[in-house]
């Protein structure tokens, strides 16, 4: 994962895509402050590929949010980049399940952890980020997740 993303900011600066490179050099700083949080928990070599997944899953939401507001407050050139930034992230993640797939990847989460109430949806949640890290959006999953659980 390290890698494809030090080949990205490589290839942004040769092609001189200066809104590639710019989203690049984020992803590669919000890496490297990971990284220093992580070898201060006695982690020496940083965090895992699905923490990475994680941490770029958080740069979508927080740039679709930005995207948002900036429409909302009439600045689409704004919107337009935090949607260019969305884009070039979601290179680096693996495919979306479909809603289908997701269904049955709840349905197989809850099964696996014996889950028979809202009280577990802990456990669910926590089965789903650790086999299904940047394939699913969890704000949704957890919409899903619920309403599967309340219906038990």
């Amino acid at each position: 994962m390290r890698e494809n993303i030090a080949n990205a900011l490589k290839e942004a600066l040769k092609a001189k895509d200066q809104a590639a490179l710019s989203t690049m050099r984020l992803i590669a700083a919000a890496l490297k402050d990971r990284d220093i949080a992580a070898r201060g928990n006695d982690n020496p070599d940083g965090i895992s590929d699905e923490e990475i997944l994680g941490m770029l899953q958080t740069m979508i939401k927080q740039r679709t949010e930005s995207a948002k507001m900036y429409r909302d407050g009439d600045r689409p050139e704004l919107a337009a980049r935090e949607e260019a930034e969305i884009e070039i992230i979601k290179n680096f993640l693996p495919a979306q399940l479909s809603a289908d797939e997701m269904k049955q990847a709840i349905t197989t989460a809850i099964a696996e952890t014996g889950a028979g109430s809202i009280k577990d949806m802990g456990q669910v949640m926590g089965y789903l980020k650790a086999h299904y890290a940047g394939q699913m959006d969890f704000s949704s999953a957890s919409q899903d997740v619920k309403a599967a659980l309340m219906a038990k």
